[in-house]
């Protein structure tokens, strides 16, 4: 068994919390940078293996950014040994609906999210990538700012220029029917 810190937790009791609370949306977040669910998972257990052999002073109570951060970075390193971009499939990006929900209902919501999707990927990487982190990974501004090094008053103005292109480069009837509500 490995040695207790001071909150009485071994590393790997540490670790594996971790894991079990941040694994799958540290997936999701990859998935958007290497668009592929295989690299995904790599980056994801490079970036646990990495929070492993952390000093766990080091990483602080910022545990949340410092994943997206180490995630962030892998996956970014990956591209750039790859030197490749891939297009992600929109299905990737977004867990089965519920069953309930009737044929039409999905077709419909899943046509709307893809072309929410494809219209995201217009913009400019650095407001595509804080409109993800804020809005699919839940980050707040302050999380955004320590994972991506940008300042929180950068990480406000990209979101809001971003939501504002992604606005009026959307149909009409998609904003007044959905994004009102």
């Amino acid at each position: 068994m490995g040695q207790k810190d001071a909150m009485g937790e071994t590393r790997e009791q540490f670790v594996e919390e971790a894991l079990a609370r941040y694994e799958g949306p540290l997936i999701g977040y990859a998935m958007g940078i290497v668009h592929d669910v295989e690299r995904a998972r790599d980056v994801v257990q490079d970036t646990f293996i990495r929070l492993y052999q952390q000093d766990r002073d080091k990483v602080g109570r910022g545990l949340k950014a410092w994943l997206y951060t180490v995630c962030r970075n892998r996956a970014l390193d990956i591209l750039r040994k790859e030197k490749r971009l891939v297009l992600v499939k929109d299905e990737e990006l977004f867990s089965e609906k519920e069953n309930s929900t009737s044929p039409d209902h999905t077709a419909d919501w899943d046509e709307r999210v893809s072309l929410v999707m494809n219209t995201l990927e217009q913009l400019p990487g650095n407001q595509r990538e804080v409109i993800r982190l804020k809005f699919q990974q839940e980050l707040s501004y302050k999380e955004i700012s320590e994972a991506t090094g940008l300042a929180v008053g950068n990480v406000g103005f990209l979101l809001h220029t971003g939501l504002k292109r992604l606005r009026s480069l959307l149909p009409e009837d998609l904003l007044e029917n959905h994004l009102s509500k």
